[in-house]
């Protein structure tokens, strides 16, 4: 009994979990005319109900290829370029203003508790996630500005 578990089944092999009433009712109506027919007609009817099931796994299969064509067509895309950037300036604004008003207890919690060095403290943390988030929109921002030959500056010598 433990081995006819481990067998592939077609729902297993084609991606076919959902019971398909179809294909039940159509060999429900194979067994009916084989029943009627009588057995010089049994070859025929398998044969025709192997091909509609061959034709249901043919379906399923070519829908599961062309997913998987889709999600690789779509990695290869994302990856070729660059994710759109989603801050925008409403975001970044928000971003400050919820860091302001958070900074307002944070600074009375660190000065209540440790005077003027856990000000610093505090202050330092609530720099620090801003630098964070402003390096993780803006990725060029603290690397200076690259000079080309014919951007020199006339105040250099």
């Amino acid at each position: 009994m433990q081995r006819a578990r481990s067998l592939p089944t077609v729902a297993r092999m084609t991606g076919m979990d959902a019971p398909d009433t179809e294909l039940k009712k159509e060999l429900a109506a194979t067994l009916q005319a084989r029943r009627e027919l009588g057995d010089e007609y049994e070859s025929a009817l398998v044969d025709s109900f192997l091909e509609k099931v061959d034709q249901r796994i043919d379906g399923a299969v070519e829908r599961r290829m062309r997913r998987q064509l889709a999600e690789q067509q779509m990695v290869v895309a994302r990856g070729s370029r660059s994710p759109r950037p989603t801050d925008s300036w409403g975001d970044r604004f928000g971003f400050g203003i919820v860091s302001l008003v958070l900074a307002i207890p944070l600074s009375g919690i660190g000065a209540g508790i440790s005077g003027l060095p856990g000000l610093l403290v505090t202050w330092g943390g609530i720099v620090g996630v801003n630098a964070f988030q402003a390096v993780r929109t803006h990725p060029d921002l603290f690397r200076g500005r690259r000079r080309g030959p014919s951007q020199d500056s006339d105040w250099e010598g």
